[in-house]
């Protein structure tokens, strides 16, 4: 049936669908192909509030196809990421999707963080990464420009752009007969023995089956449709800076420094973008809007949830050190500088310039604990993803695939 633009307030006849699956980004795309794939007799809709697919986390996405080192063993986040790096890659290569699989060197600037540089090493080995430990000289023969006291060099990490990436899923979804309703924001979720009614506006779409890939709206979704999901999203805005095009060589892949196991960011690094220019960032900060990617973007709902939300007042407590100096960063570029001229002292103010921010929704439990991996929750006909952040994207084929196999448990 292909992509519909569907104008806000067109009275429409009613839908009724095998699934329907509300958000159009990378996880909600991939979640469709893989019901179209697994269950090829039942119709699939899916629903995306936006004129655009992939308008939100998946478009403003780093581009990084991870490797899967910094995740626990056994957890969702370990083996998604793993399997999906190679799934992503090898659906890149068939669908001749520009991409590289270039390498990531992780890098010990500080004595301190040798020991949490060998940490990663055990988990790349348990894991089956491909992993070599390097001293300087190592660092320099993959980043010359990079200056560190040990680090990790991991081949199996490349660079891709996810829209498009997000772009192949839509065209094979609707190749496979599922239909793709583009500004068709849902206002009411109805629950009943028969399924869930989806309303928009004086439209309306039957459902037998729901799953919802809602992002930043995802713990909103949920309870509107009578899931608990146990958390609350807390959006967090990633600025980046980039560097100026006659500078770019300074960085040849990614280069990353190690992460503060207390603070639950990777840390400002430098990521070469599938198009050739290279950025460097992000600083984590609370967004005042989760969708808003400027400062100056503010929703005094969304605001008003986060400052009410326990979870959030107990995780503000807990690393209010790092936070202000997050916030300091946000507002001053050559803080931003200082944290970029650990990993490559070369750079300068003048190499920098302003890019575009993405913003990650990270579920936060009520006693201030990010919730560490991907969280799927079953209710009544539904499965809802309810935080799939970094590395989403990586693993979505795969994330799909668990999703799409679920649907007989919770059906």
């Amino acid at each position: 049936m292909g992509i519909v633009n569907s104008p806000s307030g067109e009275v429409e006849a009613v839908l009724a669908e095998d699934v329907v699956i509300i958000g159009g980004g990378i996880v909600g795309l991939a979640t469709a192909l893989a019901v179209t794939e697994r269950y090829p007799g039942r119709s699939v809709t899916l629903v995306e509030k936006e004129s655009t697919l992939s308008a939100h986390q998946t478009g403003h996405n780093s581009g990084v196809i991870h490797s899967g080192v910094y995740y626990k063993p056994g957890s969702f986040k370990a083996r998604f990421c793993r399997d999906g790096n190679r799934a992503l890659v090898e659906f890149c290569r068939q669908h001749q999707i520009a991409h590289e699989v270039c390498g990531k060197l992780i890098v010990a600037t500080e004595p301190e963080e040798i020991s949490r540089l060998d940490t990663l090493y055990d988990r790349a080995l348990a894991h089956g990464l491909s992993v070599e430990r390097l001293g300087p000289d190592g660092i320099r023969s993959h980043e010359p420009h990079v200056v560190g006291l040990q680090g990790l060099w991991l081949a199996s990490t490349g660079i891709v752009d996810y829209s498009a990436v997000a772009a192949k899923y839509a065209e094979l979804v609707a190749q496979a007969g599922g239909s793709l309703q583009l500004n068709w924001k849902v206002d009411q979720i109805i629950t009943h023995g028969e399924g869930h009614t989806l309303i928009s506006g004086d439209r309306r779409i039957d459902g037998r089956f729901l799953i919802s890939c809602a992002g930043l709206q995802s713990d909103r979704v949920a309870r509107d449709s009578g899931a608990d999901p146990g958390a609350q999203i807390v959006p967090f805005r990633g600025e980046y800076y980039q560097l100026v095009p006659h500078r770019r060589s300074l960085i040849n892949g990614l280069v990353y420094p190690v992460p503060d196991p207390d603070f639950p960011f990777l840390g400002v690094h430098f990521t070469r973008m599938i198009d050739g220019s290279v950025h460097a960032g992000p600083n984590a900060v609370l967004a005042l809007k989760r969708e808003g990617y400027r400062k100056r973007d503010i929703n005094l709902r969304d605001t008003a949830e986060v400052l009410r939300y326990e979870g959030f007042r107990h995780l503000a407590r807990r690393h209010f050190r790092s936070g202000m100096a997050e916030v300091a960063r946000s507002f001053s570029k050559r803080l931003f500088l200082r944290s970029l001229q650990r990993l490559v002292p070369e750079v300068t103010l003048d190499d920098l310039e302003p890019c575009h921010a993405g913003v990650r929704a990270q579920a936060l439990m009520p006693d201030g604990s990010l919730v560490d991996d991907f969280l799927v929750i079953q209710s009544s006909h539904s499965i809802h993803v309810c935080n799939a952040p970094s590395p989403a994207a990586t693993a979505s084929l795969e994330i799909g695939r668990h999703v799409a196999s679920q649907m007989e448990l919770a059906s």
